[in-house]
C-alpha cells in the first residue's frame, strides 16, 4: 500500500514538475536502509560480487555453484589467487627474505616479551602461529607479522595496572590471552563490517606523535635491563621512570649489564649505517641482532658473567604452541578492562599494520584490501589467543627488511615462521646464558625509526591544529600513560570535527565572467553578482542538529546584511542554496529549513535548493518540506536555479 501510495505521489508530482532536469532530482530511488548497509557490508566483504550467466542445463548450474564457492573462498584466502602463479624463483626469494626475516625476529620477539612482561617464549610464540594465518589470508606481500614494541607496551601498562606480572604471573598470562582474544574479535569485525574508517579517528599526525611518545617511554623502560636492575616501577610515564632510575644508582645497579648493552648497541647500529649506505648489505644489519645474541652468550657463558652481576634469560621453555583456550577468562572482574585493553589494542596494531603495509604496496604498485587485512589480522589474533601468543601485527622495521631482502609473496612469512619453530625445538637451552642488557639493545636500536622529526616538523608548518594533536598525543604517552595520550589525541581530533561541525562555512557564489560556472566569491574575487539574487553553499558535509542552527542564523544573517547594503540599487528577492557538499541531513536540519523558509517567504524573498544529495532528497521527501516549498523550488544546478529565478524560461537537462 505504502509503494503504491508513494507511487500515485510521484506521479502527481511529477505532472507539476514544469523544469525536467527537476524530475530527476525528485524521482532518484530511494537509499539502501540501514540494515541493507551492514549486511551489504559484509557481503562485499566475503562474497564479492559476480555476474554469472543464467544456464538452463543442470550441470553448468552445479558449476556456477562451485564457482560461486571458489570464489568467496578466494576473497577470504587470496593464497588461492596468487599461489595459482607461484614459481620456483620466487620460492627462492621468499626463502632468503624468510631466514633473513627470522634472524630478525626471533631476538626482537624475545625482548618484546620481556616488554609485555612475559616469559620469553610468548614472544616467539607470536612468532609462529599467527604469520601462518595470515600468509593465507593476508593482501599484502611484504608485511612481516609478529610481536612488535608498541603494542607490548600498551599491554604492560593497562594489563599491569589490573594484576601484578610478579605477584601473579599466572592470572597476568590469563589476561593477556583474554584481551588477545578481544582484540582479534574486534579487529575481524571491522573487517567484516567494512568499518576501517574507525582506525582514520587516530589520525596521521596524532600517531606521529603518539610513537615518538612511545618511542621514549619503551627506551626508558628497557634502563631495568641495561643497567641490571631488579626492583623496577611498573608505570610507564618518564617521571615515574626517571625517578626508578636514579633510585637504583643508589641501591642495585652492575656496571657488567650496561658496558654489554651499549657496546652491541653500537656495534648494530654500525651495521645499519654501513646497510644505508651500501643496499647491496642490507643482510647485514638484518643478521647484526642475531650475531649479537650469539657474541654476548658466548662471552657470558666463559667468562661467568652471570657470577658478578649480569641478568640473564636462564631457562625458558621451547616446543610447540600450547593450547591456551582453557587460560581465556569471560568470567572474571575484568572482563570489561579485558574488552577495553582489546578495543585500544585492535585500533594500535591494525593503524600501524595497515599503514606499513600501504606504504610498501604503494612502491610496488599494487592496492592492499583494508578490510580483508582487517579480517585476516582479526583471525590470527583470535588463534593467536588460543595458542599462546598475544597481540601480533606487522611490524616496521622487519616488514622493511622482509621488503630489501626482496621478497615475493607471504611466503617468507610462512619460511620465518618454521624457521622460529625449529628455533623453538632446538635453541632455547642454547639461550640460558643470554643477557638480558643484549635484548634492551636491540629494542632500543629498533626505536629511532619511531621518531619522525621531519614529519612532526612537516605537520607543524602544513596544520597548527593537527600539530596540536601531534604533542597532544607526545606529552600525554610522556608524562601520563599510554591510554592518556591515546585520549589527549583522538579528544583533540574529535574537537576538531565537532569544531567544524558545529561552525561550517558558508561561501557566497558569483559567476565566472562568460561562463555558467559559479565560484566562491573569497576565492575569486572577479567573479559577478547576479542582481537580486544571492547565491550561497553550504560548506558542511551534514546539516544537523550540531550544525542547523549556526547555519540558519548565518544565511538569514547575510540576507539581512545584504538587504541593506542593496537597499539603494536593488534588494535580494531569491536565495539560492548549493546544497551539493551536503550528504546527510537530520530532523534538526530539515526543521532549519522549513524555519528559514518561513522567515524568507515573510520579508518576500524566494528560496531554491540546487544540486541535493541523494539521501538529502530522499528525507526531505519523506518529511514533506518538497510539498511545503513546490517541486519548482528544487533544481539540479545552480545555474538553473538561478535562470528560474531571473525569469528565463528556457532552462534544459544539464549533466553533472
Amino acid at each position: 500500500m505504502r509503494a503504491d501510495l508513494h507511487h500515485e505521489q510521484s506521479h502527481e508530482v511529477d505532472s507539476h514538475i514544469k523544469n525536467p532536469s527537476t524530475k530527476w532530482v525528485l524521482n532518484s530511488p530511494d537509499p539502501p536502509g540501514f540494515c541493507q548497509h551492514i549486511f551489504g557490508s559484509i557481503k562485499k566483504t566475503v562474497f564479492p560480487q559476480r555476474n554469472n550467466a543464467r544456464s538452463s542445463s543442470s550441470s553448468q548450474k552445479k558449476e556456477s555453484h562451485c564457482e560461486r564457492i571458489i570464489v568467496v573462498l578466494s576473497s577470504v584466502f587470496p593464497v588461492l589467487i596468487w599461489g595459482r602463479k607461484y614459481t620456483a624463483s620466487k620460492f627462492k626469494n621468499d626463502l632468503i627474505s624468510g631466514l633473513t626475516l627470522a634472524s630478525l625476529s626471533i631476538p626482537q620477539s624475545i625482548g618484546y616479551a620481556a616488554l609485555a612482561n612475559l616469559a620469553p617464549q610468548y614472544g616467539l610464540y607470536g612468532s609462529v602461529i599467527p604469520p601462518l594465518i595470515y600468509s593465507v589470508m593476508g593482501t599484502s606481500q611484504e608485511l612481516a607479522i609478529g610481536p612488535v614494541a608498541v603494542v607490548s607496551l600498551l599491554i604492560s601498562s593497562m594489563i599491569s595496572k589490573l594484576v601484578d606480572p610478579v605477584a601473579d604471573p599466572v592470572s597476568y598470562m590469563k589476561l593477556v590471552f583474554t584481551v588477545t582474544f578481544f582484540t582479534g574479535t574486534f579487529q575481524a569485525l571491522f573487517g567484516l563490517l567494512r568499518l576501517g574508517f574507525l582506525i582514520d579517528f587516530l589520525s596521521h599526525a596524532a600517531i606521529v606523535g603518539f610513537m615518538a611518545g612511545a618511542a621514549i617511554v619503551i627506551g626508558l623502560q628497557q634502563m631495568k635491563s641495561l643497567l641490571g636492575i631488579s626492583h623496577f616501577t611498573t608505570k610507564t610515564d618518564v617521571v615515574s621512570v626517571l625517578d626508578a632510575v636514579i633510585k637504583s644508582f643508589h641501591t642495585s645497579w652492575y656496571p657488567l649489564n650496561f658496558v654489554i648493552g651499549c657496546s652491541f648497541l653500537i656495534f648494530i647500529l654500525i651495521t645499519r649505517f654501513i646497510g644505508k649506505r651500501n643496499k647491496k648489505l642490507f643482510w647485514l644489519p638484518a643478521i647484526s641482532p642475531v650475531i649479537s645474541v650469539i657474541l654476548s652468550t658466548l662471552i657470558v657463558y666463559l667468562t661467568r658473567a652471570d657470577e658478578h652481576g649480569v641478568k640473564i634469560i636462564k631457562h625458558f621453555k621451547g616446543g610447540l604452541n600450547p593450547s591456551s583456550l582453557n587460560q581465556l577468562e569471560f568470567n572474571g572482574p575484568h572482563l570489561g578492562e579485558a574488552a577495553k585493553a582489546g578495543f585500544i589494542c585492535a585500533i594500535i596494531a591494525l593503524t600501524e599494520a595497515v599503514a606499513v603495509g600501504r606504504s610498501f604496496a604503494s612502491i610496488k604498485g599494487y592496492n592492499l584490501d583494508g578490510n580483508k587485512e582487517m579480517l585476516a589480522m582479526g583471525c590470527m589474533n583470535l588463534a593467536g589467543s588460543m595458542s599462546s601468543c598475544y597481540v601480533s601485527t606487522g611490524s616496521f622495521s622487519r616488514t622493511a627488511v622482509n621488503f630489501s631482502a626482496g621478497c615475493q609473496s607471504t611466503v617468507s612469512n610462512i619460511v620465518m615462521a618454521i624457521t622460529v619453530f625449529i628455533s623453538l625445538q632446538l635453541l632455547t637451552k642454547l639461550l640460558y646464558y643470554t643477557p638480558l642488557a643484549i635484548l634492551a639493545s636491540i629494542i632500543l636500536s629498533a626505536l629511532p625509526g619511531l621518531i619522525d622529526y621531519n614529519e612532526a616538523y612537516h605537520i607543524w608548518k602544513v596544520d597548527k591544529m593537527d600539530f596540536l594533536a601531534c604533542i597532544g598525543a607526545f606529552f600525554g604517552v610522556l608524562f601520563a600513560s599510554v591510554e592518556i595520550g591515546l585520549l589527549v589525541a583522538v579528544c583533540v581530533s574529535f574537537g576538531r570535527l565537532i569544531l567544524n561541525a558545529i561552525r561550517p562555512g558558508i561561501e557566497e557564489l558569483g559567476r565566472l565572467p562568460g561562463t555558467d560556472i559559479f565560484c566562491d566569491k573569497a576565492q575569486y574575487p572577479g567573479v559577478l553578482d547576479v542582481p537580486g539574487i544571492s547565491i550561497i553553499r553550504l560548506n558542511s558535509g551534514s546539516f544537523c542538529f550540531a550544525n542547523a542552527n549556526p547555519i540558519k542564523e548565518k544565511i538569514t544573517k547575510c540576507v539581512t546584511e545584504e538587504n541593506v547594503k542593496e537597499v539603494a540599487k536593488k534588494p535580494i528577492t531569491g536565495i539560492i542554496l548549493d546544497m551539493s557538499s551536503v550528504i546527510s541531513i537530520d530532523s534538526s536540519g530539515i526543521i532549519a529549513l522549513e524555519e528559514m523558509y518561513k522567515k524568507l517567504v515573510s520579508r518576500n524573498i524566494h528560496l531554491a535548493i540546487a544540486n541535493p544529495r541523494w539521501k538529502v532528497i530522499h528525507k526531505l521527501k519523506i518529511a514533506g518540506f518538497v510539498e511545503k516549498v513546490g517541486s519548482d523550488c528544487i533544481f539540479l544546478t545552480v545555474n538553473e536555479a538561478v535562470d528560474a529565478c531571473l525569469g528565463t524560461k528556457s532552462i534544459g537537462v544539464s549533466n553533472c
